[in-house]
């Protein structure tokens, strides 16, 4: 029964990660993670409270607004250490050649969380990005020029179109992305099992 009653609680945990995170609900986005919890996305890499502040700065009232569609994670359990991986799709809206365009960005949340006192908290978070895509809102033919034009070559495929939308909006990459499939990924996941087991 308890071990049930602690994935709910995890599952929930992770919910409530993209729920606060798109809506601008900072103290509670704060409290999902341990005080020295840290977090590797595309664009940010570090501390959980520096996450938090800058997308509280980049944060739209109101929409379009990034949107996070969050899966049922697959938990591990050890004491009060568990893993968690979680199928993630990141979806945003931008003008590519005067045409609002979607993206749509798949990846998986690998946490490792913690049991305190106030329950479970996430204490590290890293994205393994598998593939994205952009659709225009309203094809045209200026988007289809745009696309046969430009070299998207220098960004992995796994996460071109994002990394693409990120840098065009001024922000940089952090040099230590996850790829599926990569030996980084594989070694991230085979961290992530020794310090489950206690052993890192």
């Amino acid at each position: 029964m308890q071990r049930t009653h602690d994935i709910i609680e995890i599952s929930q945990l992770i919910q409530a990660w993209g729920h606060c995170r798109d809506q601008g609900r900072w103290d509670d986005l704060a409290a999902i993670f341990t005080e020295d919890g840290t977090i590797s996305v595309t664009w940010f890499s570090g501390p959980f409270r520096d996450f938090v502040d800058a997308s509280r700065r980049m944060h739209q009232p109101r929409g379009p607004r990034v949107k996070h569609l969050i899966g049922q994670p697959v938990v591990q359990l050890n004491g009060t250490r568990a893993l968690a991986e979680t199928n993630v799709q990141i979806l945003g809206r931008f003008d590519i050649a005067g045409t609002p365009v979607d993206y749509t960005s798949y990846a998986r949340f690998l946490d490792r969380l913690e049991l305190g006192a106030g329950g479970w908290q996430i204490r590290h978070r890293e994205a393994v990005y598998e593939k994205d895509r952009l659709d225009p809102v309203v094809p045209g033919a200026d988007f289809t020029r745009f696309m046969a034009e430009t070299d998207f070559s220098d960004l992995p495929e796994p996460f071109r179109y994002l990394g693409y939308r990120l840098l065009s909006a001024g922000r940089a990459l952090h040099p230590g992305i996850l790829s599926d499939g990569a030996p980084e990924a594989e070694a991230a996941l085979a961290g992530a099992q020794d310090w489950l087991a206690g052993s890192a």
